[in-house]
């Protein structure tokens, strides 16, 4: 049974809803961690390279102090660094206290915002442009700028050519030689390239992202089973809804039309029976009249052949109620194979039996069986109208005693499969077409099941199942 269209746009449009929108959730929630990431490590970055940078000053303000201007003051009277020796002394002095940082500049300003001694030779005597850093730098303050180098996308990305951290620290006189204490006496500008540094921040950020982005594709495919489980769930319980409502449809058709077969059946048969209760009495009258006469035999015959079609439309629409007693599978059967024998071996027909041994006792109603196995064994003697093997075997298999006819008919085409257990169905010239239904009622009222199927080369294989206990 197929599900209605309807509902089956519904649930994709469920499950594709469901999907966007879990995936818009997580690519947003990714970005945000990202940028979170990226925040924290770059903020983590600055303030380790900012505490690297008063490290680096307040080593190379006790070395120029001590080194250079006491000396240098001691020995010219006062500082010149116009003066090449004493340039050249503070030059060594500095680069041998930076030796093996990673220092690109170093500035150092005067109290009137003029460089004193630069790296490059060329800033020297340059003044006012130290700016606001330099202003807070007299007053005691120490401040770091980073300076990113690169296009625009470089640096969105977080990828810039060159990344410079400059820090501006006030330059003091020691009063001991425990602390650097003393006034400012000038301005120490030091540059720094963290390119490298921050190329694996960087590179640790995209191994982040890869593995967020990994989680999140893993939970996202997670969600989008459970939802397509989900989805399979809900779609099974609407078919199995509409295969219980079209159940109950055919079941308040079927008992309709079993009532109103009931009350037409019964009506029918009482005068059935005077028809054929005068027929026989017509027939005894003309044997002294005229001996040869068939018409009374072709009225009681036809009359007995319409009583057994309205048996069966009874059978079907008022099933009775077994009544189980203990009794023997093989033994119904071969009460079954009695009453056959004598056309089964007019008509050319071969009958073979295989029964397991030690089968078991089964409650069930003996009459009501006897019943169904002849209905099956008819069906497949006309299923062969010129004769052939029917094959009946018994065996048991997990407290059930499964039956099973074969035969070598034409077998079952696809297009009436469906359709061999509706009431009234039949592919004969003559018949009711109630004797599948009727055999299907009978094993279900015994908490059983019955089956049929073709065979690989020809025929049919009809499965009965019953419980063993």
């Amino acid at each position: 049974m197929a599900i209605s269209p309807h509902k089956k746009t519904k649930a994709f449009k469920f499950y594709k809803y469901f999907s966007i929108t879990s995936f818009i959730f997580i690519f947003i929630g990714t970005i945000v961690l990202v940028y979170l990431n990226t925040h924290w490590a770059r903020q983590l970055q600055l303030k380790k390279n900012d505490e690297y940078a008063q490290l680096l000053v307040s080593n190379l303000n006790h070395q120029i102090f001590r080194q250079f201007i006491i000396p240098t003051s001691l020995r010219y009277g006062k500082i010149q660094l116009s003066n090449k020796n004493q340039y050249e002394r503070m030059d060594t002095i500095i680069r041998g206290t930076l030796h093996g940082y990673n220092v690109e500049m170093v500035n150092l300003y005067d109290l009137n915002d003029m460089i004193a001694y630069s790296f490059d030779q060329e800033f020297m005597g340059i003044k006012d442009i130290g700016g606001h850093s330099y202003q807070t730098a007299l007053m005691g303050t120490s401040t770091s700028e980073i300076e990113q180098n690169g296009g625009f996308w470089e640096i969105t990305l977080g990828i810039p050519k060159t990344i410079k951290v400059t820090t501006f620290a006030p330059l003091r006189a020691e009063k001991s030689l425990a602390s650097i204490t003393g006034p400012i006496i000038g301005v120490i500008e030091i540059t720094q390239d963290i390119t490298d540094s921050y190329r694996t921040i960087f590179s640790f950020q995209i191994l982040v992202i890869i593995t967020i982005m990994a989680v999140m594709s893993f939970l996202f495919l997670i969600l989008i089973f459970v939802v397509k489980r989900g989805e399979a769930i809900m779609e099974q319980r609407a078919k199995e809804q509409l295969r219980l409502k079209e159940q109950l449809n055919r079941a308040e058709h079927l008992s309709s039309i079993g009532e109103m077969v009931a009350g037409v059946s019964h009506e029918i048969r009482n005068p059935l029976g005077i028809i054929r209760s005068s027929a026989e009495l017509l027939k005894k009258k003309m044997i002294s009249y005229d001996a040869t006469s068939t018409i009374p035999d072709i009225i009681i015959e036809e009359g007995g052949r319409l009583n057994n079609i309205i048996t069966d439309f009874l059978n079907f629409a008022r099933p009775r109620q077994p009544d189980f007693i203990a009794c023997r599978i093989e033994e119904i059967l071969e009460k079954n194979l009695k009453f056959i024998e004598a056309e089964a071996n007019d008509k050319g027909y071969k009958l073979d039996t295989k029964y397991s041994p030690d089968l078991p006792e089964i409650m069930a109603d003996k009459d009501m069986l006897y019943q169904a196995f002849l209905n099956i064994l008819i069906n497949a003697m006309q299923s062969m109208p010129e004769g052939g093997n029917i094959q009946i075997g018994i065996t048991t298999e997990d407290d059930l005693v499964k039956i099973q006819f074969l035969d070598e008919g034409q077998g079952i085409g696809e297009e009436i499969n469906t359709k061999i257990w509706e009431p009234f169905f039949t592919t004969k010239e003559k018949g009711t077409g109630l004797g599948l239904g009727i055999v299907k009622n009978i094993i279900q009222a015994h908490n059983g099941a019955v089956e049929i199927e073709n065979r690989s080369h020809r025929g049919v294989t009809v499965t009965v199942e019953l419980p063993a206990r």
